[in-house]
């Protein structure tokens, strides 16, 4: 089963399932869980508007493989050196670009607060989730791709935990 053989309300459900699932898990420090929200072929991308308006293809983080984005968690868990922090996020309704194939295209916006230690909350980025979704065995959604585009160029702090 694909995202065409899904009707509209269908897909918007699993999209909006999808979204609260990985950003609880990451809002929730499960960040071995985050890796799976993908497939295993699965692209993550964290750039910004301007790069994207420039047509410039780098990122802040670029991952084309669930291994990559897990070899990233191991980072994060053992070598990173960081103030602690965690994120809340706010996602907005997904937006069907288009239903192509097994897949679709989607857009959503998002908000991430992020909390310090001492109790500080910052906004920390807004922008939006360009993604490409799949269907698999099991019915759910999974990322085909993920480029997060983050309004603001200016990051006041190291981006370690995945937007």
């Amino acid at each position: 089963m694909g995202a065409t053989d899904l009707t509209a309300t269908e897909l918007n459900s699993r999209l909006i399932e999808l979204n609260a699932g990985y950003a609880r898990a990451i809002d929730d420090g499960d960040f071995e869980a985050w890796p799976e929200f993908f497939l295993e072929d699965g692209f993550y991308k964290l750039t910004t508007a301007d790069n994207v308006a420039q047509g410039m293809e780098a990122g802040l983080i670029y991952a084309d493989s669930r291994n990559m984005l897990r070899d990233r968690v191991s980072a994060l868990r053992m070598a990173n050196i960081f103030e602690r922090h965690r994120y809340r996020h706010i996602v907005g309704l997904p937006t069907v670009l288009g239903v192509e194939g097994a897949g679709a295209r989607t857009d959503a916006s998002f908000l991430v607060v992020r909390i310090m230690r001492d109790g500080t909350m910052d906004l920390f980025a807004a922008g939006r989730y360009l993604d490409r979704v799949e269907a698999v065995a099991d019915g759910s959604l999974r990322f085909r791709e993920r480029i997060v585009v983050c309004d603001s160029n200016r990051f006041d702090t190291l981006v370690a935990i995945p937007l």
